[in-house]
């Protein structure tokens, strides 16, 4: 579970980032919560766009992504999402509790 402010620094860091993955009208596939897996594997924080043709919330859809691979949702806003996975690699370096 992310603190307030393990949430607001990642979010600071998402700010920078562009999407890696988009969620079309098939909504949270296999093949794209299997590609939003291998994004977080190699980069722990990624964001994404679910397109006009979806017909799921944005919300709900990065709850299931989440729950998919393991991640934890920093921010959901307008169509975006930004997703969390720590890993060994350490690339962002939380605050402490």
């Amino acid at each position: 579970m992310l603190t307030s402010k393990q949430r607001a620094y990642l979010k600071k860091e998402a700010a920078k980032l562009t999407p890696v993955i988009q969620v079309g009208k098939a909504g949270a596939s296999p093949e794209v919560v299997k590609s939003a897996a291998e994004a977080l594997a190699a980069r722990e924080l990624i964001k994404g766009t679910v397109l006009e043709n979806c017909l799921e919330d944005v919300k709900y859809i990065a709850e299931v992504i989440s729950e998919r691979t393991r991640s934890q949702v920093v921010q959901t806003i307008g169509r975006k999402f930004v997703l969390y996975k720590g890993s060994d690699k350490k690339l962002y370096e939380l605050p402490k509790a």
